[in-house]
């Protein structure tokens, strides 16, 4: 085998190795200024990355009790929505529509080409009563009745206070150009604590009850002829027995 002057076999002894080939050095020490430039590059690295895929919102408002409260603050994942698609039961937050820099925090309900029906304060989808047990209180009374039909890309979304919260069933459903992702962690206050989990439903939930119109008989109103005063009769009116009057009578008739 035929070695090149700067090389040395393994197994040479110490003594035939060249002390004039360059060797590797390990340098023990690094210096402190890039130590503190690539901690503070790393920091704004993961800074920067955290910023797109998550966003901070504070809950203002009563419309999703008794499962976020006020001063409330969560983790929103922006990634989310990126990687897949919306889902039944997930906290989304969302511009409004009519105003886009005001931000909504509700739940989704309905999605593209479903049909969601709310019937007694009850949510059918399809048909099919979903069960919900984050809600406390169901919308009572017809107020919160209704149909509607998800058009393809949008979203129907609903607050858990049902019968205190702006949502679907006020302004329609939600382009997903408007949602701006999940809602992930519930940081604030420590004793609120969680991670948001999507609930899970019963895909063969009872059927959507069937309303049959009651029919009330018309009553047909029935006219009670009023005798006229002072004598003066309609031509309609029957005509009174008259009385008998003295031959020489010259009054008027009453």
């Amino acid at each position: 085998m035929t070695l090149r002057e700067d090389t040395v076999p393994l197994d040479a002894p110490a003594d035939d190795i060249a002390t004039d080939v360059p060797q590797p050095r390990i340098q023990a020490e690094r210096s402190f200024v890039r130590e503190l430039l690539e901690t503070v590059l790393l920091i704004a690295a993961i800074y920067a990355f955290v910023n797109l895929a998550t966003a901070r919102f504070v809950v203002d408002g009563n419309s999703m009790l008794p499962n976020f409260e006020t001063d409330q603050f969560i983790i929103v994942s922006r990634l989310s929505y990126i990687l897949g698609d919306p889902q039944r039961g997930d906290v989304v937050v969302f511009h409004y529509p009519m105003e886009p820099e005001r931000d909504f925090i509700k739940r989704l309900i309905g999605l593209p080409g479903e049909t969601v029906t709310i019937q007694d304060g009850h949510v059918y989808v399809n048909g099919k009563l979903i069960d919900e047990p984050y809600i406390e209180n169901f919308c009572r009374g017809k107020s919160c009745d209704g149909e509607w039909v998800v058009g393809p890309d949008e979203y129907f979304v609903l607050g858990d206070n049902r019968s205190a919260s702006k949502d679907s069933q006020d302004f329609g459903t939600v382009s997903r150009r408007y949602i701006v992702g999940r809602a992930l962690v519930r940081y604030w206050p420590p004793s609120a604590w969680g991670i948001l989990t999507r609930p899970s439903y019963n895909p063969n939930g009872a059927p959507l009850p069937t309303v049959t119109p009651t029919h009330t008989p018309t009553v047909t109103p029935t006219a009670t002829m009023i005798p006229p005063a002072h004598g003066i009769l309609p031509p309609e009116y029957p005509p009174a027995t008259p009385t008998p009057r003295p031959a020489d009578w010259t009054g008027s008739y009453y």
